[in-house]
């Protein structure tokens, strides 16, 4: 288990993550950002099955999961019973980043609480740099970027009680209702 603070490149965004099981950093990332602690932070994971050691995946997270992963789409879940006595938490968003870097650090540090490196409330950071300059005291490593980075926040849709989109992305609700339909 990854017992520090770590920023890495996403697919979208550079991020600030911590394990899962790491409620001491996890609390850090909320302190370094800013970030009110009720917000919830999602996990990205190297794959479904990771993502089973903590979540409740149903068939139509499966399909639209199978469909778009690895890439822009977060999933909000419900927690599987061992993770919510863990945790507190009934709800979580999960995403497969589609990200060389981002998917060997999961794999190796298992999943991943992750968000956006910023001041919340401000654009997300990108510029390795800038990052290192700002954040670099405070966390304990940071991964530079060597492939692309699209930008665009992933779409974010809650599977917890029916199907609510929550943030559009590239991935539109016809392209999931299209993969919902097969």
């Amino acid at each position: 288990m990854l017992n520090k603070v770590i920023v890495f490149p996403t697919d979208t965004v550079y991020g600030i993550g911590a394990s899962i099981y790491d409620k001491e950093s996890i609390s850090k990332i909320y302190e370094i950002k800013g970030r009110d602690f009720n917000k919830p932070i999602a996990v990205l994971c190297s794959s479904i099955k990771q993502m089973e050691e903590f979540a409740v995946v149903t068939d139509d997270a499966r399909k639209i999961g199978e469909a778009f992963w690895p890439g822009g789409l977060t999933l909000i879940l419900k927690t599987n019973e061992k993770y919510f006595n863990f945790s507190g938490e009934k709800t979580i968003g999960v995403r497969i980043p589609n990200h060389k870097l981002a998917l060997t650090l999961i794999s190796e540090y298992g999943p991943l609480k992750t968000t956006s490196i910023n001041k919340s409330g401000e654009e997300p950071l990108n510029d390795y740099e800038i990052i290192k300059n700002v954040y670099g005291n405070v966390i304990d490593d940071i991964y530079e970027n060597n492939e692309k980075i699209s930008r665009i926040s992933s779409t974010v849709i809650d599977l917890t009680n029916n199907l609510n989109i929550i943030r559009l992305g590239d991935i539109t609700i016809e392209m999931i209702n299209e993969v919902l339909k097969k």
